[in-house]
């Protein structure tokens, strides 16, 4: 067994502290990861203050980017000392439908996550990227392309991919609309892909605070929805929508904005249900979809897109000893655009 050392919760609520705690030996088909880069996510912040109690002493963190540290007998692709980046699953069936295409997001049998989940092989409940080693299938395990800054990167595992993978699915790109609601972690990104894809694409926020950066990342216009007429002015203009706030928003006025075929994707989760006039989706032949994260060949497009167009996220850089403090200022919004945690030097 390894001995590693991770910023864990001991129960729901409490700050994440130095923890020292066991990784497994690498089997052969694995990868040990120094970690040197990790991204805080909201799904981070709420595991944390309000997880499983079963699933404590906790460390999260699934946005990770570091150097090879040890490799299993059978992995010939990679070398010690390459620099990789690692996502919110580790690990999936590989037998069924979704896992066979591509989609081990949607593994049927649920995939293993990062943090929380059970190991598939030695049981236990995983631990996440917020320590310095972690060890992962290959399968799982991402070469981060050349130039891409491994602190810019690191959010690119979450907040990258679960905002690629449904500007692909739905076809962003030259002669579309894309409209991205809010511009934060996972927005502020969204944006800066939908650009590089060639879409028109518009910011659509309550903050006129945040007009000027959305137009830095790539939106070609910006769309304040305060002003309770602004999407009435926007009628059929979008041929996708992606909802990346996760707050409870009255659909009526986006479905109103979305064109004929159009699209309404949540990439944020909202704390509680939507209520539909089933007229807004039937007028215009609309329909709403969920995303969540991507699979490994998704989320390998979308790394060569990133290193392609010099993607990273806009990052605040803090050290483990401030991760309780970033999960604090995250959780008011106090950041532009995703803290990441420095866990080594490169």
């Amino acid at each position: 067994m390894r001995q590693v050392t991770g910023w864990a919760a001991d129960a729901p609520g409490a700050a994440p502290a130095p923890w020292g705690f066991e990784r497994r030996d690498p089997r052969g088909g694995d990868v040990v990861v120094r970690v040197t880069h990790c991204g805080v996510c909201a799904t981070d912040r709420h595991a944390l203050a309000a997880g499983d109690p079963a699933a404590f002493p906790l460390v999260a963190g699934h946005e990770m980017t570091g150097v090879v540290e040890a490799l299993g007998a059978d992995v010939d692709d990679l070398a010690v000392g390459d620099r990789v980046a690692v996502g919110n699953i580790i690990d999936s069936c590989r037998t069924c439908r979704s896992c066979r295409a591509g989609r081990e997001n949607d593994c049927e049998a649920f995939p293993t996550l990062t943090y929380g989940g059970e190991d598939r092989v030695s049981g236990g409940i995983t631990q996440g990227g917020f320590s310095t080693e972690i060890v992962v299938d290959r399968h799982f395990v991402y070469a981060l392309p050349a130039g891409l800054d491994p602190a810019g990167a690191a959010p690119l595992l979450c907040a990258g991919i679960t905002t690629w993978a449904p500007l692909r699915r739905f076809g962003a790109g030259p002669g579309t609309t894309v409209g991205v609601v809010g511009v934060g972690g996972l927005g502020h990104l969204a944006i800066k892909f939908a650009h590089a894809l060639g879409a028109e694409t518009v910011a659509l926020t309550t903050s006129e605070a945040k007009a000027d950066a959305a137009k830095a990342l790539g939106a070609d216009d910006v769309v304040l929805t305060r002003d309770p007429d602004a999407l009435a002015r926007q009628a059929r203009r979008f041929g996708l929508l992606l909802d990346t706030t996760g707050h409870p928003l009255d659909l009526a006025p986006y479905l109103g904005a979305l064109a004929v075929d159009g699209t309404y994707v949540l990439a944020g989760i909202p704390p509680e249900g939507l209520r539909i006039d089933p007229m807004s989706l039937v007028v215009g032949e609309k329909r709403i979809a969920g995303t969540g994260s991507g699979g490994v060949p998704a989320t390998r497009e979308m790394l060569d897109v990133a290193a392609e167009h010099g993607i990273v996220a806009d990052v605040e850089v803090v050290g483990p000893d401030r991760l309780p403090e970033a999960l604090a200022r995250l959780g008011q919004g106090d950041v532009r655009f995703r803290f990441v945690v420095e866990i080594a030097r490169r």
